[in-house]
C-alpha cells in the first residue's frame, strides 16, 4: 500500500482545500450548524458544479467513476472543515445502493440527477432498536395490490429533511436468518403517510426521525430482489463506512493541528504551553489517534479499490479504530485548549460534536469488532 497521492488525488485535494478556505470558516460552519435545516443550498450547488456528488457514480450514468481512495481524499479535506452536506448520504451511500440493487431503468432514472446534485436521496436504515446489523431492521413491508405497504419508524437518518426521495430498508419476511427477508424500497418524501421530523441534541450533521404509516410503494419502487437486499446493502455500507472514516480522519487531523498551533502560541509563565510535558502528552495522544485512523482508513480504501476479498475486514478495522480515536483526539485537543476550546466560534466543538455522532454512524466500535470476529471466524 502506497499512501502517496497520485496526480488526480492531488488535484482533488487542492481543489477541496481551496473550496474549504473560501467557503467554510468556523463562523460559517457554525451558521450552517445552527440554521433550521443545517443545509446550505448554495454550497451544495457549488459541490454539484465541481462534480463531487457524481464521483462514486460511473460515467455511463453521468458521474466520473472515481476510486474510493479519490473519495477518501475529498472527504478527508471536507471532514477537516466539519462540512455538513448530503455528499456521503446521497452521493455515495444511496448512489451505491442503487448501483448495487437497482435495475437498468432505475439507474438511468436516478443516478444522472444525483450525480449533478439535483436529486438528493437519503438512506434510512436504523430504527428504535438501534443497530447496524440485519437483525435490527424490523420496519414491516407487506404486499398489497401488486405493490407494498411500509409501516414503522426509522431514526437518525441523515439528510432526510432535505431529500427528494428515501431508500428504505424494510423486512418483507421474518423467516430464516436475520440476513434473509430484507428488501430495499425507493420512496418519495412527499408520499402520503410519510413524515420527517428533525431530531434534537448535541449532534453533528442533522439527523431525522422518519415515520412511515401505511406508505404505499408500487412494485416499481422495489430496488433489487424481494427478501435479498442484505448482500448489496452490506457492500454499500462497506464503501460508505471507509469514506466516513476518511472524513473522521480529517476531523482528527484538524483538532491535532489546532492543538499544535495553540501549544506554540499560548504563553503561560513566560513560555509557550507546548513546552509543558503534560501538554505535550495530550498532543502526542491526538497525533497517535490521527495516525491510527489514517493507516487503517487508507488500507481499507485501497483494498476496496483493488477488490480484495479481505476488504470487509479492513473496513471494520478502520471504523472500530476511528470510532474510538476521533473522539479521543478531540478530548486531547480540548485538554490543550482548556476554556477557549468551548467557544463555539473557535471551531473545536464542531469536530467534537461530529466525533460523538460519527462514532455510532454506520456502526460503532463494538459493532465492528463483533463483525470482525464473524468475518475472521473467531
Amino acid at each position: 500500500m502506497d499512501l502517496a497521492l497520485n496526480e488526480t488525488q492531488t488535484m482533488i485535494q487542492e481543489v477541496a482545500a481551496d473550496f474549504v478556505g473560501r467557503e467554510l470558516s468556523p463562523t460559517r460552519v457554525r451558521e450552517i450548524d445552527e440554521s433550521e435545516t443545517g443545509f446550505a443550498a448554495e454550497l451544495w450547488r457549488q459541490m454539484g458544479d465541481l462534480g463531487w456528488p457524481g464521483m462514486a457514480i460511473p460515467e455511463e450514468f453521468g458521474g466520473t467513476g472515481n476510486s474510493f481512495t479519490d473519495l477518501g481524499v475529498l472527504h478527508e479535506v471536507l471532514g477537516g472543515a466539519a462540512c455538513s452536506s448530503p455528499l456521503l448520504s446521497s452521493g455515495l451511500l444511496s448512489a451505491s445502493a442503487i448501483l448495487e440493487a437497482g435495475d437498468g431503468a432505475q439507474k438511468q432514472a436516478l443516478l444522472p440527477s444525483m450525480a449533478r446534485g439535483e436529486l438528493i436521496v437519503a438512506f434510512a436504515f436504523t430504527e428504535p432498536d438501534y443497530g447496524w446489523g440485519p437483525e435490527s431492521v424490523q420496519l414491516e413491508a407487506s404486499r398489497r395490490d401488486g405493490g407494498f405497504v411500509l409501516s414503522g419508524v426509522k431514526l437518525f437518518v441523515p439528510d432526510a429533511h432535505v431529500a427528494d426521495q428515501l431508500i428504505v430498508l424494510a423486512r418483507t419476511s421474518d423467516k430464516g436468518e436475520p440476513e434473509q427477508g430484507l428488501s430495499l424500497f425507493l420512496v418519495d418524501r412527499g408520499v402520503p403517510g410519510l413524515s420527517v421530523r428533525l431530531q434534537s441534541g448535541w449532534i453533528g450533521d442533522k439527523v431525522c426521525e422518519v415515520t412511515l404509516d401505511g406508505v404505499q410503494v408500487p412494485a416499481s419502487g422495489l430496488l433489487g430482489a424481494v427478501d435479498d437486499a442484505w448482500p448489496p446493502v452490506e457492500r454499500t455500507l462497506d464503501r460508505a463506512t471507509a469514506v466516513l472514516c476518511a472524513s473522521m480522519l480529517g476531523g482528527a487531523q484538524r483538532v491535532l493541528d489546532m492543538a499544535v498551533e495553540y501549544g506554540k502560541s499560548r504563553i503561560a509563565f513566560g513560555v509557550p504551553i507546548g513546552t509543558f510535558q503534560r501538554v505535550q502528552d495530550r498532543i502526542i495522544e491526538a497525533l497517535n489517534a490521527a495516525e491510527a485512523i489514517r493507516w487503517t482508513t487508507y488500507e481499507a480504501l485501497w483494498k476496496l479499490d483493488e477488490g480484495r476479498d479481505e476488504a470487509p475486514v479492513a473496513v471494520s478495522t478502520a471504523k472500530a479504530v476511528a470510532s474510538v480515536e476521533f473522539p479521543r483526539a478531540c478530548d486531547a485537543s480540548h485538554h490543550v485548549h482548556a476554556g477557549i476550546g468551548t467557544d463555539l466560534n473557535f471551531g473545536l466543538t464542531h469536530h467534537t460534536k461530529r466525533a460523538r455522532t460519527f462514532q455510532h454512524y454506520l456502526g460503532d466500535a463494538t459493532h465492528h469488532k463483533r463483525r470482525l470476529a464473524k468475518l475472521l471466524k473467531l
